[in-house]
């Protein structure tokens, strides 16, 4: 059974989690120490095991037996529901291989809650996770993004991203995904819960002076509307290409095309790549 726990305020902790829990043959948590402080809050007295990224694999086997003599195993993270973003997927996955039952409780959600707070166009909707965290990874990430939006896709981003590299993040998202409105949501659910909403470069500038902290949504509206006909950029790139530089032919499609050049520069690279 994967149970969701509470993002912050215990008060969103429900009826039927709790039962689950408290029925449970084991219970596993993300880690165990800031698990201990929930269980023990709801008088929630079964046996603890960590399961997390480092030992999800190994543990597997030991679960599965467990679970076909009839065991009741349930799975929490540290917040919100597991398997999303959290530990859970590849204990989920192999014991529908093996066609055990799996069922989950649902309950509080940082991603959601973040989307529908922002005040952005809730549908459809991406949600990304974390990026990587060094910078060359995730700029990478962003620059493949931004192709995909020029190829068509058109959907509010959702994030997950930690205080110290925040600004970062917002400075590398203005300068590749461009102008467009932006939430970030701080401290869900809890006591400092904040939703701050302005362009990327304005959240960009403010945090980079002002002091990030918590637990951290960050929501990204969809790319602008073109107006007129869709561009068809590859189309734009090739033509130019035979005639020009890379270089200059990158030049001259992000001007025409109004697109950001480092965007436009990769998916010069793809496709001289492919041809």
């Amino acid at each position: 059974m994967l149970v969701s726990t509470p993002i912050g305020n215990l008060g969103d902790m429900t009826s039927r989690a709790i039962a689950e829990l408290r029925a449970a043959d084991l219970v596993l948590c993300e880690d165990t120490r800031t698990s201990a402080r929930l269980l023990t809050a709801f008088d929630i007295r079964a046996r603890t095991q960590a399961l997390h990224d480092h030992n999800e694999e190994e543990r597997i086997p030991g679960l599965l037996a467990q679970l076909r003599e009839g065991r009741r195993i349930a799975v929490i993270s540290d917040a919100g529901m597991p398997v999303v973003s959290d530990p859970g997927f590849r204990l989920v996955r192999a014991a529908i291989a093996e066609g055990l039952h799996v069922d989950a409780l649902p309950g509080a959600n940082a991603a959601t809650l973040a989307l529908v707070l922002s005040g952005l166009p809730p549908l459809p909707f991406l949600f990304q996770g974390f990026l990587p965290p060094k910078q060359a990874a995730r700029r990478a990430a962003l620059e493949r993004l931004r192709a995909i939006e020029q190829a068509g896709l058109s959907a509010t981003t959702i994030w997950y991203e930690s205080p110290h590299r925040l600004a970062e993040t917002l400075a590398d998202m203005a300068d590749i995904l461009g102008p467009r409105p932006a939430a970030v949501a701080r401290e869900l659910t809890k006591k400092f819960e904040e939703v701050r909403r302005a362009t990327l470069s304005e959240l960009a500038a403010h945090y980079a002076v002002a002091e990030a902290r918590g637990e951290i949504a960050l929501v990204v509206g969809p790319p602008p509307e073109q107006s007129g006909e869709v561009l068809d950029i590859d189309a734009m790139l090739r033509a130019a290409m035979r005639q020009n530089s890379l270089k200059d032919a990158v030049a001259a499609v992000a001007q025409a095309s109004g697109q950001n050049r480092k965007s436009v520069y990769a998916r010069a690279l793809a496709l001289a790549a492919e041809d």
